[in-house]
């Protein structure tokens, strides 16, 4: 529209010239045309975002450049650290708040160099996928690291994983070893005999030689005796890290050396950091946010970053003062449980300057920056696999991140319209996606250019799964784009907002959960029963609960024993918080209302069951016990029916 308008000015222009008009008198005529056929609104837009998008347009070409002078120079990420530890080498590179230890530059490298030269007297060589399965610990970063140096490729395990889920990981990725923390010997005791003799298996941190699985070596002892300086081997693959996805098992994503300098340099350049920055990561080493986003600016940039093994919310500003943090990493849900602390003297006390991540709520934006004192709230916005990342580069309050609306092409992302009911892709009579207007939502795509630094899909190491993210005739016939399976809004401006996840996945504890892999495990939980698993918003909790609806006309299931069974092979985040015993399911209906009326709270979810199925929901305000008080008291409601009085510890809803 607004190019419409600009050529009809154009045509005016030459109209006037063409009638000899003298110059004084066109140029007005012109502007008055613009401005009366809407072209104030493009004035304003730009007004508006101008500086905006320059800055972007900086960050764009910036990383652009670096990322094709890398690929041109064969640089890999282990040279790039290489060039890191000449300019910083005596300086502090990572602390781990476990243990309050500090490793420079040069001992990480060293540390880096001594677990690539066991791997290679090993017989381990370029191609090669060994598995990481620990908690966060500066080890973690040189073992994936040293990995990297020698072609190596390593498996970032999520530590939640049990049974199925785990070895369904380590098989995956075709993984020739696993070294794993000796936080997690039980959880490999359990797979060991599954992953086949041939998975050497080493095993970090304290040493008991009679928990460890049969064949297990000690890992720190093998790294005194290699060597600390090591050549480096040219390789394409990185690593690979798990996503939930939208449907089945995790898929390995993977993660080439050009993909992690791209993801740490745009946040490091959009937001404006510098080396002198001190970062807390308090996020997962098994996924990007916490690996690439955060460590990425220590192994890139020479930032020093601190690593705490799990995130706590009444140490977490303690840390910061402690450590000079000028920077914090966050999630959503870290943020709520920040805000529903007691008012501290340590929360004013830190130098915190700028809080990065994902997922923080428009409600509690503002709440968040003042309470603690934070000038920049840099929210950003992408998965590890995708190429339409978004940055929130000007601080605008609910905002995930922008695309220009005065050169949308320089970054070709699109919101498209999707079918409410199907969340399928809607085409025009050409056959190409329709695009979203402002305030309109749509589903985040980008365009596939290859060979494109910032445009590259590099998809899963399964390829019907790479398949399934990938629509054609997108932007226009006969191109191709990335499915990112989120539904956001755009305003007139460009900034962009959140609005819901779409496929079979929602978002609990910070974990994407895939309903699908859920219903299949409690299936076989519940000998084959149906069962449908869906998402529930709950008052005051980030993301959507799991509700799992378990067809169980003669109320046979011992809901015990399945909870006991549960713990053993879903992750916390992926258990289903509430149950429902029904006499049949009608996957259908459950899984429509999941997808596209879901209920502001968590009392309206039952609405779509039938009036004689008398379904009971049971929530509990303590979270860490919700399951198990659920399950107890549901077990004796279906006997007992509880009164219609309710105390003030427990809600009940009841289907009329």
């Amino acid at each position: 529209m607004l190019l419409y308008r600009v050529t009809r000015g154009a045509l005016l222009f030459v109209f006037r010239l063409l009638a000899g008009l003298p110059w004084y008198q066109v140029l007005p005529g012109v502007l008055i045309f613009y401005l009366g056929s809407g072209g104030w609104r493009f004035l304003e837009i730009f007004a508006m975002t101008i500086g905006r998008d320059l800055h972007a347009a900086y960050v764009l070409l910036r990383v652009k450049m670096n990322v094709k002078r890398h690929v041109r120079e064969k640089n890999t990420i282990p040279k790039i650290f290489a060039e890191t530890v000449q300019r910083h080498g005596d300086k502090t590179a990572l602390i781990f708040e476990g243990t309050g230890e500090r490793w420079t530059f040069h001992q990480l490298d060293e540390y880096s160099n001594r677990v690539a030269n066991l791997l290679l007297d090993r017989g381990f060589k370029e191609g090669d996928v060994v598995a990481i399965f620990m908690e966060n610990r500066s080890e973690y970063v040189g073992l994936w690291l040293g990995m990297a140096k020698i072609g190596v490729e390593a498996a970032l395990i999520n530590f939640n994983l049990r049974l199925e889920s785990l070895v369904h990981c380590v098989t995956i990725s075709n993984s020739k070893a696993v070294i794993f923390g000796s936080e997690l010997i039980d959880a490999v005791s359990e797979v060991h005999s599954s992953m086949g003799k041939a998975v050497q298996m080493f095993c970090s941190g304290d040493w008991d030689p009679k928990r460890v699985p049969q064949g297990t070596e000690c890992l720190e002892p093998l790294l005194a005796k290699h060597l600390s300086y090591l050549c480096f081997t040219v390789a394409d693959r990185l690593f690979y890290i798990y996503t939930s996805g939208t449907t089945g098992m995790p898929k390995a994503a993977i993660v080439v050396h050009s993909r992690y300098y791209r993801m740490a340099a745009l946040v490091y350049y959009g937001f404006r950091m510098t080396s002198d920055d001190t970062l807390y990561d308090c996020l997962p080493l098994y996924h990007s946010a916490g690996n690439i986003v955060g460590v990425g600016q220590c192994i890139i940039h020479g930032m020093t970053v601190v690593i705490r093994k799990k995130f706590s919310a009444s140490r977490f500003w303690d840390d910061c003062a402690k450590y000079n943090c000028t920077i914090v990493q966050y999630i959503g849900e870290i943020c709520r449980y920040l805000l529903n602390q007691p008012v501290r003297d340590a929360e004013q006390q830190h130098q915190v300057r700028m809080a990065l991540g994902n997922g923080l709520r428009q409600s509690i934006w503002e709440e968040f920056m003042n309470r603690f004192n934070i000038p920049q709230i840099a929210e950003f916005y992408g998965a590890t696999e995708c190429n339409c990342s978004l940055g929130n580069f000007g601080n605008k309050v609910g905002a995930c991140g922008f695309n220009s609306q005065i050169l949308p092409f320089v970054y070709p992302i699109r919101l498209v319209r999707v079918d409410e009911e199907t969340l399928e892709l809607i085409r025009g009579p050409d056959g190409v996606c329709i695009p979203c207007k402002p305030g309109e939502p749509g589903q985040l795509v980008g365009k596939i250019i290859q060979n494109d630094p910032l445009r590259r899909f590099d998809g899963y190491v399964n390829q019907s799964a790479t398949t399934k993210k990938i629509a054609h005739s997108v932007f226009k016939k006969g191109d191709s784009a990335y499915l990112s399976g989120d539904v956001l809004i755009m305003d007139k401006y460009g900034h962009m907002y959140f609005k819901d996840r779409t496929g079979d996945t929602f978002r609990w504890k910070g974990e994407n959960v895939s309903t699908t892999e859920v219903e299949g495990t409690l299936s076989r939980l519940l000998d084959m029963k149906d069962v449908v698993v869906y998402g529930v918003e709950v008052p005051g909790a980030e993301g959507k609960a799991g509700m799992a609806a378990i067809a169980d006309p003669s109320r046979s299931t011992n809901l015990e024993k399945f909870v006991k069974d549960m713990e053993k092979v879903l992750p916390p985040y992926a258990r289903p918080v509430f149950l429902r015993c029904l006499p049949e399911v009608d996957k259908t209906v459950c899984v429509q209302v999941s997808r596209t009326s879901t209920p502001h709270t968590l009392l309206h979810t039952h609405t779509h069951t039938k009036a004689n199925s008398h379904p009971r929901i049971f929530y509990s305000q303590t979270d860490s016990v919700l399951l198990n008080l659920f399950v107890l008291n549901l077990h004796v409601a279906l006997v007992h029916p509880p009164p219609p009085s309710l105390p003030q510890s427990r809600q009940e809803a009841q289907t009329p």
